[in-house]
């Protein structure tokens, strides 16, 4: 194998592969990106036996001789990161790749590129098409509130829902539940069933990094034990989580003598970082108090101190604490715009709380025991 190629594009595509790639394993062979030039392009592959990813790179490539190789995660990393050339050249030879800049050339240790394990593409005739954008909006608003620490492993990834016109991502780690939904196009008569599409954390993250921001649109097919995503210049598949889901929608509350109040995201999570600040790793309820026209939270942690924060709000019944715990709801503030507007429900001291948005997110909150 030899071939040219622009240094950026492959800098990027490999950083990509890369992190799929273990940095430790009893398969040495996984330690390494496969590189594949054929057909006027390259295709770059790396799996760790959960997930895997394929990534075709046409721009800047020139392929003087057809092969393939396997390049070292670290080493080649470090090569790509620190050379200041446009362009590079890989060969291989009889002891391993040659990586040759202008004023630079590295020689590295080759194994056989035969023993890596396959990395299949995208060959599904029933998949869904989901926007770019929705499925960003979806796994940003999700991932964040899994639990990959639980033992009961289905909380340790997404669950993806896909029916019809409709796709729905759900996170939780069993004290708040996340859940977007949005519109999408099955293709074929493509669709999950029952509560087992759940993708592990890592892996959803990682086919969120690989969306290609210029690409309108992804396709995602489900299968039996794995899921597979495609861009304009990537697969990606990971195997699922086994188990099922727990019925979510038993979760979010439905009740007619809720308190629902029209909230900004951005004075809310002002006062909160400021209610936060006397809170620490074993006291992290902060009491929110509806009442008055103001909402006021409250902290008080032994040996710390003391705080109270008041926020004007459109609500003049009869008064509702409500303790939660502080990193859930600025976690919620975080995934959101500053100037969004959202409602936030809220019932008793004893029952979670729900703040929505318009364009289809859902976050539950279950409650703390007040200390005082």
């Amino acid at each position: 194998m030899k071939i040219t190629c622009s240094r950026e594009p492959l800098t990027a595509a490999f950083s990509l592969a890369a992190s799929i790639a273990p940095t430790r394993s009893p398969k040495e062979i996984l330690q390494n990106v496969k590189i594949t030039a054929s057909g006027g392009k390259l295709t770059l592959t790396a799996t760790d036996m959960e997930v895997g990813i394929r990534l075709d790179i046409e721009e800047g490539v020139e392929i003087e001789v057809e092969g393939t190789a396997l390049l070292p995660v670290g080493r080649t990393n470090a090569i790509l990161r620190e050379s200041n050339d446009e362009t590079l050249t890989l060969e291989t030879d009889d002891s391993g790749v040659i990586v040759r800049g202008s004023r630079s050339k590295f020689r590295l240790p080759g194994n056989n590129p035969d023993e890596f394990p396959p990395v299949g593409a995208f060959e599904e005739d029933k998949y869904h098409v989901i926007s770019t954008r929705l499925f960003r909006t979806m796994v940003k608003r999700t991932v964040f509130a899994t639990d990959t620490e639980n033992s009961r492993f289905a909380l340790g990834g997404v669950l993806l829902e896909l029916t019809g016109d409709e796709v729905i991502a759900v996170g939780t780690d069993g004290r708040r539940l996340a859940r977007m939904e949005g519109k999408g196009e099955s293709v074929g008569g493509h669709e999950t069933t029952g509560t087992s599409t759940i993708v592990p954390t890592r892996a959803i993250q990682l086919m969120e990094r690989a969306l290609d921001e210029k690409q309108d649109t992804v396709d995602v097919a489900a299968r039996a034990s794995d899921l597979l995503l495609r861009t304009n210049n990537a697969v990606i598949h990971s195997r699922l989580v086994e188990g099922r889901y727990p019925n979510w929608r038993q979760v979010f509350p439905k009740r007619d003598d809720a308190v629902i109040l029209d909230m900004t995201v951005g004075p809310l999570f002002a006062a909160l970082r400021q209610a936060a600040i006397v809170t620490d790793h074993e006291s992290r309820g902060i009491d929110f108090t509806f009442a008055d026209g103001t909402l006021k939270l409250e902290a008080n942690t032994k040996d710390i101190g003391e705080s109270q924060i008041e926020l004007p709000i459109a609500y003049d019944g009869d008064p509702i604490t409500l303790t939660m715990d502080h990193r859930y709801v600025a976690d919620f503030c975080k995934v959101l715009d500053a100037e969004a507007s959202f409602q936030l429900e809220v019932e008793s001291s004893a029952a979670p709380a729900l703040l929505s948005t318009d364009d289809g997110y859902g976050y539950v909150i279950m409650p703390m025991a007040r200390d005082r």
